[in-house]
């Protein structure tokens, strides 16, 4: 029981790689080349891998229970009694606060970013994940929150057409996400997610559909924007767009 290789599990490092987000506004910006900034966003992608694990935690001991009936769920560390639950607490707990101090080290914004991606988290795993096409646009905030701290929260002037983009490509994959697993469950979709329930194949098809293409829409301006053209002193990034597409 608490074995590390079972707290470490626990953390979930597979999806530490969504935090990589927190590069795109540096990698956008060529600013790669100046090192306090390029440190600024590693302390700030290493503080959301550490705040996303202690989410993780949470969801798994909010729903141990529900986690324990499942086929495959019962065999997380906590819904099978690998990791006892008031350890998992503090682990999660540990880990909320060095993430947020990690943030704070960087700016008041990161800080308030952390905290507020900490917050829409425990509103969705509490209520908002049962709500259809609300709960896929937390998850794209949540992305959201992650770009905003590597840009406005080191202080990087963020693109508004890049924003929008950001924007689009998140909820485009959370659509495909919903798309895939009414897909795969097919008869047993609520049992694995509620929220599954309310939407039909049609929906997510329109849905996935209209994101995608504001997603090809944005992404143009932003090649075509004056701001752009300046920063990487070429207007031929148009050229890239089929690409994307």
């Amino acid at each position: 029981m608490n074995r590390p290789a079972q707290l470490l599990r626990l953390l979930r490092p597979e999806q530490w790689l969504k935090n990589a987000f927190v590069f795109t506004g540096i990698i956008f910006s060529k600013s790669w080349t100046d090192l306090p900034l390029l440190l600024n966003v590693i302390v700030v992608a290493i503080a959301f891998c550490l705040v996303s694990s202690s989410v993780y935690i949470f969801n798994d001991l909010l729903d141990v229970e529900q986690d324990r009936q499942h086929p495959k769920k019962k065999f997380r560390p906590i819904a099978s009694g690998e990791v006892s639950e008031s350890v998992a607490a503090g682990l999660a707990s540990m880990l909320a606060v060095l993430g947020s101090l990690l943030g704070m080290n960087v700016s008041l914004l990161v800080f308030a970013i952390l905290l507020a991606y900490m917050i829409l988290n425990f509103a969705y795993s509490i209520r908002l994940k049962q709500i259809v096409i609300l709960d896929v646009f937390c998850i794209a905030t949540g992305f959201m929150l992650r770009i905003m701290a590597g840009t406005k929260g080191v202080g990087i002037p963020p693109s508004k057409w890049l924003i929008l983009c950001g924007l689009m490509v998140t909820l485009f994959m959370g659509f495909a996400k919903r798309r895939a697993e009414l897909m795969t469950l097919r008869g047993h979709r609520e049992e694995h997610r509620k929220v599954l329930g309310n939407y039909s194949a049609l929906l997510l098809d329109e849905l996935i559909g209209i994101t995608a293409t504001g997603v090809i829409i944005t992404y143009s301006l932003y090649t075509m924007s004056p701001d752009t053209v300046k920063i990487h002193s070429t207007n031929t990034l148009i050229y890239t767009v089929p690409f994307v597409i």
